[in-house]
């Protein structure tokens, strides 16, 4: 056997012994609390954390590395103070975000954000959502899309077969906004790219507009679609008693 075949199976060998160990960066893990959640943010070695169950954090949770959060389906709610007063009123302004995601990337999968003033900032990074993102129950609305103090990069808003649910949303209170101080974001759902511009505050109903979704399954529009059909079946039944009266 010549020399340059024992170094190939050398090489071959190596790689077999290494891949392993390549492969020990690949690896999720499963918390059930705060101090878990805070624990594998800060080990670079996971790239997936998993909710096992509802989580309740007394402190904004920052992420400020690539990572995958999969709710499971489960929370992550705010229960802490608001103000200098340490109240617990949520619609008083402390800058309290659930989860906040810091010149990153990351993906957000099937989870409630809820008890904050909002539920998530995207704060100089792009994230994705998969499957359900919850976002109701915040006090000043859902997700926002700021840069603020020493952030340049573009905001970045990926839904891949994903949907927004915000039950408390209003016209106070919206869904998804950019601060006036931030520049323009981008937002892709589906495959479409629109900008989201400084200023802006956007409902569920104006964000499929947006992106011609139709309307979604909110408590607002299914009220909006009974009136409609009340005022319909009215103007029928109005037709009908004319038409009777004068033939």
């Amino acid at each position: 056997m010549n020399k340059k075949l024992y170094l190939g199976l050398a090489l071959f060998l190596i790689a077999i012994v290494l891949m392993p160990i390549m492969n020990v960066h690949a690896e999720s893990y499963t918390v059930k609390n705060q101090a878990e959640l805070k624990s594998a943010l800060q080990n670079n070695d996971i790239d997936t954390i998993i909710l096992g169950e509802d989580i309740e954090t007394t402190e904004k949770i920052n992420i400020t590395r690539s990572v995958t959060i999969d709710g499971a389906n489960h929370m992550i709610k705010y229960v802490g103070t608001f103000g200098a007063e340490g109240g617990k009123d949520n619609t008083v302004w402390a800058g309290i975000y659930v989860l906040q995601f810091y010149k990153t990337t990351g993906t957000l999968k099937n989870i409630k954000l809820t008890g904050g003033n909002a539920g998530l900032l995207i704060n100089g990074s792009d994230v994705t959502f998969v499957g359900t993102i919850d976002v109701s129950g915040n006090g000043f609305g859902g997700i926002e899309l700021g840069q603020g103090a020493n952030v340049t990069e573009t905001n970045k808003l990926t839904l891949n077969d994903a949907d927004i649910v915000n039950t408390t949303e209003n016209d106070d209170h919206p869904t998804l906004w950019v601060p006036n101080d931030s520049d323009d974001a981008v937002m892709t759902v589906d495959g479409e790219t629109e900008l989201i511009h400084s200023g802006d505050e956007l409902t569920l109903i104006e964000m499929n507009e947006i992106f011609d979704l139709g309307t979604p399954n909110t408590l607002d529009n299914i009220a909006a679609f009974e009136s409609t059909f009340i005022i319909s079946l009215l103007s029928i039944l109005g037709v009908a008693v004319l038409n009777k009266r004068y033939n």
